[in-house]
C-alpha cells in the first residue's frame, strides 16, 4: 500500500490552471487527430489530475467534487476533449472503489491508472462457471485509446432468473477497438467503439449494475471512505460539470483576445469593443458563464454535503442533482453561442478557437445524462409526484 501527501484544492487547481497553455498547444492537433495528444496525458498525469478519486491507500487523493468541478474548469480552458476525458476517467475510478478490494489491487497496481467506460447497456452476458462470457458492442468510450481497463455494461441472461443489468470491469487488451469516431465536436476525446466477442469475466469483477447506481459496492476498505457515500449518478453529475464551465471560459478568454483587433465588417465601427452591440453581448455571455458556475458549484456542495454527514438521498435531491447538471449544460451553453455569434465571420477558420470550442459544448449538451432538457423534465416529473421513469437517477 502506499502513503502519499495529498495536495489541498487549491494546489490541485494551480496544477490544472499551469497545464492550459500546453493542453490549448495540442487541441488543435487532438482535434485533428481525434484523440487527446499524448504530451497532454502525460502532462496531466504527472500534475496528479488522474489520481483524484484514486483511494488514498493507492497513493490518491480522494478529492472531492468541488475540487472536479474547479480543476476540469481550469483543463477546460486549455481544451475541451481533454478536461472531458479526465472527467470521465475520474467516474470509472471512482466506480472501481465499490470493486472486491482485492480487485483494486489489481487495477491500482498500474500507476496513474486510466479507466474509461459506459453506461450502456450494449452487450449480452451469459453466466458460466467462474463468471460470466460477454458479447457486444459498446459506443462513446471516451478516453479509450489512452486508457487501461474499461467498465462495460451488459445485460446478464439466465434461465434461472431475469435478466439483470450488470457492470464488469475488462482490460482494454481484451477488448477490440473500433476507430469509428469521426464527429463535430468533441472530436479529440477519442470516443471510439470497442467490441467483446466471448470476453470471460472472472465473478469477482463483476457487479449487479443496479448496486453500482445506488453507490452500494463490496469494498471493506472503501465502506467509510466519504466520496463513496453517495449514488453513481450525483457523483457522475458533479465530476462532469466542470468541463462545461471550463468551455465558456475558453470561449470568454479566446473572445478577448481577438477583441481589440478585430472591427465589425460594412459597418463604421472601427473596433468592435466600441460597439454598443458588443458590450450587451460580452455582459449576457459572461453573466450566463457566471450561472452555470453557480449550478456547477451548488452540485457539487450537494453531493459533498451529503456525503461528510452520510444521509440518505431523497428522490429528489437525486433528480436535483441530474437538474443542476442540465442547467450548467444549458447556461454553458447559451454563453459560449453569444461569444461565438459575436466573433464573425473569421471565426470559421479552423485556427480560431472559438469554433471549436462552440462544437464541442455542443457535443455535450446533446449527451443522454446531460442533456438540459431530459433533466429539466426528470426534476419536473419528480417535483410533480410521480415515479422516476429511469434506472439513472
Amino acid at each position: 500500500m502506499l502513503t502519499t501527501d495529498v495536495p489541498t484544492r487549491e494546489d490541485l487547481v494551480r496544477r490544472a490552471s499551469d497545464l492550459v497553455p500546453v493542453l490549448r498547444g495540442h487541441a488543435a492537433w487532438s482535434e485533428e487527430n481525434r484523440r487527446v495528444h499524448d504530451e497532454t496525458i502525460a502532462a496531466m498525469a504527472d500534475a496528479g489530475i488522474f489520481r483524484l478519486r484514486r483511494p488514498l491507500r493507492y497513493g490518491g487523493y480522494e478529492a472531492d467534487t468541488r475540487t472536479l468541478v474547479e480543476v476540469a474548469s481550469e483543463l477546460g480552458r486549455g481544451d475541451g476533449s481533454a478536461a472531458w476525458v479526465a472527467s470521465v476517467y475520474w467516474i470509472p475510478t471512482w466506480m472501481v472503489g465499490l470493486f472486491p478490494d482485492h480487485v483494486q489491487d489489481e487495477v491500482f497496481a498500474t500507476p496513474d491508472v486510466r479507466v474509461c467506460g459506459t453506461l450502456s447497456p450494449t452487450a449480452q452476458a451469459t453466466p458460466v462457471d467462474g463468471g460470466v462470457v460477454v458479447n457486444g458492442k459498446w459506443g462513446f468510450i471516451s478516453g479509450a485509446p489512452h486508457a487501461h481497463w474499461q467498465e462495460i455494461v451488459a445485460i446478464q441472461i439466465s434461465p434461472q432468473g431475469e435478466p439483470m443489468p450488470i457492470l464488469a470491469l475488462v482490460p482494454m487488451s481484451e477488448l477490440t477497438v473500433v476507430d469509428d469516431w469521426h464527429t463535430s465536436g468533441l472530436r479529440g476525446t477519442g470516443s471510439v467503439s470497442t467490441v467483446a466477442q466471448d470476453l470471460f469475466v472472472p465473478a469477482d469483477r463483476v457487479l449487479p449494475l443496479g448496486a453500482i447506481v445506488q453507490g452500494q459496492g463490496a469494498s471493506v476498505a472503501n465502506a467509510k471512505s466519504p466520496i463513496h457515500r453517495a449514488p453513481l449518478l450525483p457523483v457522475a453529475s458533479a465530476s462532469s460539470v466542470g468541463s462545461v464551465v471550463g468551455l465558456t471560459r475558453a470561449a470568454r478568454d479566446v473572445f478577448f483576445e481577438r477583441l481589440p483587433e478585430r472591427k465589425i465588417t460594412y459597418t463604421d465601427y472601427g473596433s468592435q469593443q466600441e460597439a454598443p452591440i458588443t458590450h450587451h453581448q460580452v455582459a449576457d455571455a459572461v453573466m450566463k458563464g457566471d450561472e452555470a458556475e453557480f449550478h456547477a458549484q451548488r452540485l457539487a456542495a450537494l453531493v459533498d454535503g451529503k456525503a461528510v454527514d452520510g444521509a440518505e438521498w431523497t428522490v429528489e435531491e437525486r433528480a436535483r442533482a441530474r437538474a443542476e447538471l442540465g442547467a450548467v449544460c444549458r447556461r454553458g451553453k447559451e454563453a459560449v453561442d453569444v461569444l461565438a455569434l459575436a466573433s464573425g465571420g473569421s471565426s470559421v477558420y479552423d485556427d480560431v478557437p472559438i469554433q471549436r470550442i462552440a462544437r464541442d459544448v455542443q457535443a455535450i449538451n446533446l449527451h443522454a445524462l446531460m442533456n438540459p432538457t431530459t433533466n429539466a423534465e426528470l426534476y419536473g416529473r419528480i417535483l410533480c409526484g410521480l415515479a422516476p421513469n429511469t434506472l439513472y437517477i
